[in-house]
C-alpha cells in the first residue's frame, strides 16, 4: 500500500499536471466511463457493465466535445482493460489524454517533452530524480534535458533488429520483436519518440502525406518503458469507417464480439478539424518520478490490496 508521503507526492503530482494544461489554455473535460459502443481496437479487451461497457480509453467523447468546437481539451480519469496486469499494467489504470486542434503529431512531441520536464521540476525532492533534469531508473540515469530524440520505427528495427518492419509484419512478428528486442534498448541515453508506424498499426492516425505506407504515429519511452502514444488524428469519416470495419473483422476471428461500427462518433467526426491528440500513462510516468519499481507502489489503493 502505499505511504502516506507517496501520497502527498502524488497528489502535488496531480495538482502540477492540471496547472501545466490551464497554463497552457486547455479546457478540463470529466466524460463518461460506460458507454453504449467503444471505437474498435483488435489488442484490447474492455470489461463490459450490463448492455454497455467500461471504456478503455477517453478518446471517443472528447473527440465528439472537438467536433462540437472545442480546441484544447486534457482529461485524467480512469480507465479499464482486461487482461493488463504485471509490474506495469493494472486493469483499472489512471490515465492522461489531451487534444490540440490545429497541431500535427509533431506540435505535440514538442509538448509532450514539455510537459514531462515541467512535471519532473514541480515538485522537489522527488526520489525518481538524482538532479536537474536527471531520473534515475534502478542503478542508470536517463537525461531529461532536450531535445529529445525522434526516432521512426524502420530505423529502430534496423538499428536494434537487424530487419525492416515491414518482414515483421509479414511474418506477424511486429509485436513481439518491438517488445522483446527493441523496447529495452529505447530511452536510456534520452526519452525518444518512436514515430511513423506503419499504417496498418495506427487505425485512428492520419497517413503521412509524403509516404502514405506510415501513420503520423508516436509512442514516448522512457528507460524502456512505453510511457504515450499519440498521433496526428484522422478525420476523414470514410476512411476512418474502412479502417474501423478491418479492426472489427480481426477482433472477430480473434474470438471477441464486444463492439460495433460506432456510428454517431463516424458521423460527428467530420465536424472536427485538424488535430493532434495523445493517451499518457500517468501511474507509469508518477512511477518514475515517485522512484517506484512498480506501479502498485505509485497508486493510492493497487489491485492486490483490495483482493480477499
Amino acid at each position: 500500500m502505499i505511504s502516506p508521503h507517496r501520497l502527498q507526492q502524488r497528489s502535488d503530482l496531480l495538482q502540477a499536471v492540471r496547472s501545466f494544461f490551464r497554463g497552457r489554455g486547455y479546457i478540463e473535460v470529466d466524460t463518461p466511463i460506460r458507454l453504449p459502443v467503444l471505437l474498435p481496437e483488435t489488442h484490447i479487451k474492455p470489461f463490459a457493465s450490463e448492455e454497455w461497457f467500461l471504456h478503455t480509453s477517453p478518446e471517443q467523447c472528447m473527440k465528439r466535445l472537438l467536433a462540437q468546437g472545442c480546441d484544447r481539451l486534457f482529461q485524467i480519469c480512469h480507465c479499464f482493460r482486461k487482461e493488463e496486469k504485471g509490474r506495469l499494467h493494472q486493469s483499472e489504470f489512471t490515465l492522461l489524454e489531451w487534444y490540440h486542434v490545429g497541431w500535427s503529431y509533431r506540435e505535440l512531441m514538442t509538448e509532450c517533452e514539455a510537459f514531462v520536464r515541467a512535471l519532473a521540476a514541480s515538485v522537489p525532492g522527488l526520489p525518481g530524480l538524482a538532479g536537474p533534469d536527471l531520473l534515475r531508473h534502478g542503478e542508470r540515469s536517463v537525461s531529461l534535458a532536450g531535445p529529445w530524440e525522434r526516432l521512426t520505427v524502420k530505423e529502430a528495427f534496423r538499428r536494434h533488429a537487424g530487419m525492416d518492419p515491414a518482414e515483421a509484419l509479414r511474418e506477424n512478428t511486429f509485436d513481439e520483436v518491438l517488445v522483446t528486442t527493441i523496447e529495452p534498448h529505447l530511452g536510456w541515453a534520452r526519452p525518444v519518440f518512436l514515430c511513423d508506424y506503419p499504417a496498418e498499426l495506427a487505425s485512428l492516425a492520419r497517413r503521412r502525406a509524403d509516404d502514405p505506407t506510415v501513420a503520423e504515429r508516436f509512442e514516448l519511452y522512457i528507460a524502456g518503458i512505453e510511457l504515450a502514444n499519440g498521433f496526428s488524428e484522422l478525420i476523414d469519416p470514410g476512411e476512418q469507417r474502412l479502417r474501423f470495419a478491418e479492426e472489427l473483422r480481426r477482433s472477430r476471428q480473434a474470438g471477441n464480439v464486444y463492439s460495433a461500427m460506432p456510428e454517431r462518433f463516424l458521423t460527428e467526426l467530420a465536424n472536427m478539424g485538424e488535430t493532434a491528440g495523445v493517451a499518457l500513462g500517468l501511474d507509469r510516468l508518477l512511477m518514475l518520478l515517485m522512484g517506484c519499481a512498480t506501479i502498485s507502489e505509485a497508486v493510492t489503493l493497487p489491485h492486490n490490496y483490495l483482493e480477499e
